[in-house]
C-alpha cells in the first residue's frame, strides 16, 4: 500500500458516493448511463471472484465488497426510476456487447495463467477500461450534463490516473511490474484524458458545461 493506491482508492469511493447521492437527492438518473454501471458490476464480479476464498487484509476485503455492494444498488435505482418514468434513458443506446466480447477475447490471450481465476482477472481489467464509454456517448449525444453527473466521471477518472504514480511507486519500492494491469490503465486514462480537458475549461474555469458536438 502507498498514497497513491489509496487515494486512488478514496476517489473510486467518492465518485459512487457522488453519483448515488445524485440519484437518491434528485430522484432521477438523467445523464446517467445504466449500461455504464452494468459494466462495473461485471467488473467487480469477474475481478473479486476470490472473495470469499482469498483473504488478503481487511481493506482489501472491504473495498472489494463495496465495490459490488454498490455497484449492484446503483443499478437498483436507475431500474427503478426508469420503470417509474421519472426519467428518459433513450440516450443510453450503446451496445455494450461490442466491449464485453472483444474484453473477453483479449483475457483468453493476456492473461498471467491460463486458468479461470486469472482469465477472469484479465477480462475485468481489460473491461473496465472501456466501461466508461457508453456514459461519455451518452453525454456526447446529449450534449449537456449536470454538474454532480460531471463531478462523478471527474472522480472516477482521478482515481483510475492516481493509479500511474501507484505503479511507478511499487516499480521503484517493490520492484513490481504489472504488465497486463497497467497496459489497461493507460487505455483508461486516455479515454478519460478528452473528459479531463473539456472538464477544466467548462468546469473548473466556471463556465456552464456543454460538450462540444
Amino acid at each position: 500500500m502507498n498514497i497513491f493506491r489509496i487515494l486512488g482508492d478514496l476517489s473510486h469511493m467518492v465518485s459512487i458516493v457522488i453519483l448515488l447521492n445524485t440519484i437518491q437527492t434528485k430522484k432521477s438518473i438523467n445523464g446517467i448511463s445504466l449500461k455504464t454501471q452494468i459494466l462495473y458490476f461485471i467488473v467487480y464480479i469477474s475481478r473479486y471472484i476470490d472473495l470469499f476464498f482469498n483473504f488478503t487484509s481487511i481493506y482489501i476485503t472491504f473495498m472489494k465488497i463495496f465495490f459490488i455492494v454498490t455497484s449492484f444498488y446503483t443499478i437498483h435505482l436507475i431500474l427503478k426510476y426508469s420503470k417509474l418514468k421519472l426519467t428518459e434513458t433513450t440516450d443510453d443506446d450503446f451496445k455494450i456487447i461490442y466491449l464485453i466480447i472483444p474484453c473477453f477475447i483479449l483475457s483468453l490471450i493476456f492473461n498471467h495463467k491460463f486458468t479461470i481465476v486469472e482469465i477472469l482477472w484479465s477480462f475485468s481489467l481489460w473491461l473496465e477500461s472501456v466501461s466508461i464509454l457508453p456514459q461519455l456517448f451518452m453525454l456526447q449525444k446529449n450534449g449537456e450534463a449536470e454538474l454532480l453527473t460531471i463531478h462523478y466521471i471527474f472522480a472516477l477518472g482521478l482515481y483510475r490516473s492516481l493509479y500511474i504514480p501507484n505503479w511507478i511507486y511499487r516499480y521503484f519500492a517493490e520492484n513490481r511490474f504489472d504488465k497486463l494491469a497497467i497496459l489497461t490503465g493507460l487505455i483508461q486514462t486516455l479515454i478519460y484524458s478528452d473528459f479531463f480537458y473539456i472538464y477544466y475549461k467548462k468546469v473548473i474555469k466556471n463556465l456552464n458545461f456543454n460538450l462540444p458536438q
